[in-house]
């Protein structure tokens, strides 16, 4: 794969137009950024779960907060590989815009999660899988019915930016191709999943080939893609923040202590050859007496050498990377002593954080209340001239009907309206459609 092919303006479903303006005062992708903060899906995610429950009295990160965050730390790791590309591509101003780019995708990575964070989308899929969905296998072809089995949030972030909804205009929200390109972690289809996560939906995939052929993105003997290069730093941003994030959330909810906290970020540094660090950190430290403001403090400087570690072994494989040759992640190439500390926080999250009884019970609500929108409105749109049906239907944003009369495309449509609820409005609706609730009775 080549730079200059790689990092293209042209924007999907206004691949004719041509700006006339004498003078911009953005960059391309610097509106493919504004766009996104702008947008309704952004917008939603503040009342997403990221891992824990939505907050009443003490802030924790939802998925919004934790997007910004991820946008932040793409810009950096950006803004460093086109430090390092720049002198090899001196006619290309492109070069210089890799940081917005990245900031732009890390800001849209997560649009396509339902609400009731990671639990949403197997709470999806276990809705055909195993529950009242389950039937409509027979009717659709095996692509089809992996779209919704193997539900994933990655695929419906591209969908959300890419489809056409009901009176939307062609190409979705118009991004550059290189952003677009950017946020697709999984460049296959469901069909090639070995596990749940795959990159487009049949519905999509179209779109997605259009912009692969564009941008030279190599393919693999089995037909699926190698990753846009700028996908490693994307994943390597989300990685970085919700590995680190959570622990400062986990501290202030009470769930780890400080000296834990405190141990598991100082493990980052090597005591042998980053003796300097650590004494200015231990300075530090005992100038700032706030807890909460040293947890934060060791968390940013842990962030800033995971940062400079990734573009190190970006750098380092910078050939496997653009021949499609790399594997796993940065993150899992990290060097000894910051690789058996983040091992270390990954245990501690899975065992003490991701299982504590907080998390658990939103995950419950969540299939519960998931399972019971969609058996809803899959029923309803499948029978649509029945009376109830109808009535369930009325509540069916106009966006979100589809023109389509095949099985799959009524399905998706309600896929598309559930998957982009916020936890609040999800939990409203289920308790109405329930009679738990009516609208002016308390």
């Amino acid at each position: 794969m080549d730079w200059n092919r790689l990092i293209s303006t042209k924007r999907l479903g206004m691949e004719d137009h041509q700006s006339s303006a004498s003078h911009e005062d953005r960059t391309q992708f610097q509106r493919d950024y504004d766009r996104l903060i702008f947008s309704s899906p952004f917008r939603r995610m503040q009342n997403k779960t990221q891992v824990f429950p939505l907050p009443e009295h003490i802030f924790v990160h939802n998925r919004l907060t934790h997007s910004l965050e991820v946008a932040s730390v793409g810009r950096s790791l950006g803004n460093l590989l086109a430090e390092k590309l720049a002198p090899r591509y001196p006619d290309n101003p492109f070069i210089y815009e890799i940081g917005t780019i990245v900031s732009a995708a890390c800001l849209a990575h997560d649009l396509g999660n339902p609400p009731f964070g990671h639990s949403g989308e197997a709470a999806i899929a276990n809705f055909f899988l195993k529950g009242n969905g389950e039937h409509f296998e027979k009717e659709l072809s095996e692509g089809e019915w992996k779209d919704f089995t193997h539900f994933d949030g990655n695929a419906n972030a591209f969908r959300t930016l890419t489809h056409q909804f009901n009176g939307k205009r062609s190409g979705g929200y118009a991004l550059t191709y290189s952003t677009l390109a950017s946020i697709v972690k999984y460049p296959f289809e469901s069909v090639q999943a070995t596990k749940q996560k795959f990159g487009f939906f049949q519905s999509d995939k179209k779109s997605y080939l259009k912009i692969a052929e564009t941008l030279e993105i190599a393919r693999k003997e089995d037909g699926s893609f190698c990753r846009h290069p700028l996908v490693y730093l994307v994943e390597a941003a989300d990685d970085i923040c919700y590995q680190i994030m959570d622990l400062e959330d986990a501290f202030k909810l009470g769930i780890l202590g400080y000296d834990q906290i405190k141990k598991l970020f100082l493990d980052f540094y090597d005591n042998e050859v980053e003796n300097a660090t650590l004494q200015r950190i231990k300075d530090t430290l005992q100038k700032v007496t706030d807890r909460n403001e040293q947890i934060s403090y060791l968390r940013a400087g842990v962030i800033g050498k995971l940062i400079y570690e990734s573009i190190r072994i970006f750098e380092e494989n910078e050939a496997a990377i653009m021949s499609g040759e790399f594997k796993g992640s940065l993150i899992d190439q990290l060097s000894t002593v910051p690789a058996a500390a983040m091992k270390s926080v990954q245990h501690i999250s899975v065992h003490e954080i991701y299982a504590h009884r907080s998390v658990v019970e939103i995950e419950i609500a969540g299939y519960k209340i998931i399972g019971t929108l969609l058996e809803e409105f899959v029923e309803a749109i499948m029978n649509p001239k029945d009376k109830y049906s109808r009535k369930i239907l009325s509540l069916l944003p106009d966006q979100y009907k589809s023109s389509e009369e095949t099985t799959y495309h009524k399905i998706q449509s309600v896929v598309d309206f559930v998957a982009g609820m916020t936890d609040v409005f999800a939990l409203d609706l289920y308790r109405k459609i329930k009679g738990i609730s009516l609208p002016g009775v308390v």
